[in-house]
């Protein structure tokens, strides 16, 4: 199985919480888009252990499992098209959150997240 993390989902995982564990554990490549990234090391730079978490991250994107997921042209397609559909039914979700449902939907991962919006893209799967 391969998935991609929210940035709620490695949060979890960095918690110990046993959902995300379990997850992580069970998944043969582990994806962070870049957008997790970016939110990621926004919240260490407004936490008070910034540099802790850091060095946590660069341990867990250093696994051999574990790679970043960047945005490409192909991802635009898949943007706009689920930008498209959440309009359409009337159901718009974080501008974030969108380019990781598209790097999701790209790529044919399975998503690891809590936010309850994702659940208006009924066509990505979940775990």
């Amino acid at each position: 199985m391969k998935i991609a993390l929210d940035t709620n989902a490695y949060v979890d995982f960095c918690k110990g919480e046993e959902r995300a564990l379990r997850q992580v554990r069970m998944a043969e490549r582990i994806f962070l888009p870049l957008v997790v990234v970016g939110e990621l090391r926004a919240g260490f730079l407004c936490g008070s252990q910034g540099e802790h978490n850091e060095r946590i991250l660069r341990r867990f994107l250093n696994a051999s499992r574990v790679e970043i997921l960047c945005p490409d042209d192909q991802t635009t397609h898949h943007y706009a098209r689920l930008f498209f559909q959440l309009k359409r039914q009337g159901t718009p979700i974080p501008t974030n959150d969108l380019w990781i449902a598209a790097l999701v939907s790209q790529h044919n991962l399975m998503l690891c997240a809590r936010d309850a919006h994702f659940d208006h893209l009924p066509q990505l799967p979940r775990v």
